[in-house]
């Protein structure tokens, strides 16, 4: 009896295997943020096309991007247009933590997966009780001015992604030694060299699932929920209680705030803090 479960499962996996979809039309022309990935060159062809066919077998954890997306991108997709930052840079947040508050081993923290030092040069506030990494709007603030300047110092909307996760100091040490400065002429680190090739799939995908077979009915997308914001200029040294005043739970407080990463906020400056109260009827 044992034999013949095993045999069953041996089979289901292959059936698994079997049944995988890779049969998409392969796109004819491919762009990131309007700079055209050349798939004449035929390296970068098959390195675009890796990223197409690994990220379609990525079926559970796609769905639930697409999901995500419907609540997340239109809070940051007016905040890109606001920095006249291309829309397709909300792709690279996706590959950067699937639109979740992300931890990554090396400290990287939140949507945009910021490290602390870098955070606090663009402005996010970084301490024991306050994280601005995970408050989706200032931390999208944040992105834009890295990406601006990035921009500026590569000449390319490209290579300005590819050095949101090189740093700017290795692209360019690479661009110098390499003698080239195009991302897909340079020979870079594993992770790097996927980089862009992968917000770029996402891009298409998310674009297109149909195409991709990722069906997702609109009933089941995740939807923004309506919040006020109450401005705070002094120390709450209880924010269970902050809560149940303000008619909800902590647990509710700390989702809508996830910025609030004690169980006060301390604010001796008197600085001015917007807190999001949802709005449920």
């Amino acid at each position: 009896m044992k034999k013949i479960f095993l045999l069953l499962g041996g089979i289901a996996i292959l059936g698994l295997f079997m049944n995988a979809k890779t049969d998409f039309e392969f796109p004819e022309r491919l762009d990131f943020a309007g700079e055209e990935v050349p798939l004449r060159i035929p390296d970068v062809k098959e390195r675009m096309d890796r990223e197409l066919v690994v990220n379609t077998q990525m079926h559970g954890s796609t769905i639930l991007i697409l999901k995500r997306a419907n609540k997340v991108f239109p809070i940051i997709e007016p905040i890109l247009a606001k920095y006249n930052v291309p829309d397709d840079f909300k792709y690279l947040a996706v590959i950067e933590s699937a639109l979740v508050n992300a931890v990554s081993p090396a400290g990287a923290r939140g949507v945009w997966q910021f490290m602390p030092q870098t955070a606090k040069e663009k402005g996010l506030e970084v301490s024991e009780t306050v994280d601005e990494r995970y408050h989706l709007e200032k931390s999208t603030e944040a992105a834009c001015k890295y990406l601006i300047a990035a921009k500026d110092k590569f000449g390319s909307w490209t290579l300005a992604a590819a050095s949101y996760n090189g740093g700017m100091s290795g692209l360019q040490s690479q661009i110098d030694f390499q003698g080239v400065n195009d991302y897909y002429d340079l020979l870079l680190n594993e992770e790097t060299s996927r980089y862009v090739f992968r917000i770029i799939a996402l891009k298409e995908i998310m674009r297109n699932p149909r195409k991709y077979n990722f069906i997702v009915p609109e009933s089941q997308l995740y939807q923004t929920i309506p919040v006020k914001k109450i401005t705070v200029d002094s120390t709450v040294t209880d924010l269970a209680k902050f809560s149940k005043i303000q008619g909800i739970n902590y647990k509710t407080l700390k989702y809508h705030n996830p910025w609030l990463r004690d169980k006060k906020l301390d604010n001796p400056t008197k600085k001015n803090y917007e807190i999001e109260i949802p709005q449920i009827n």
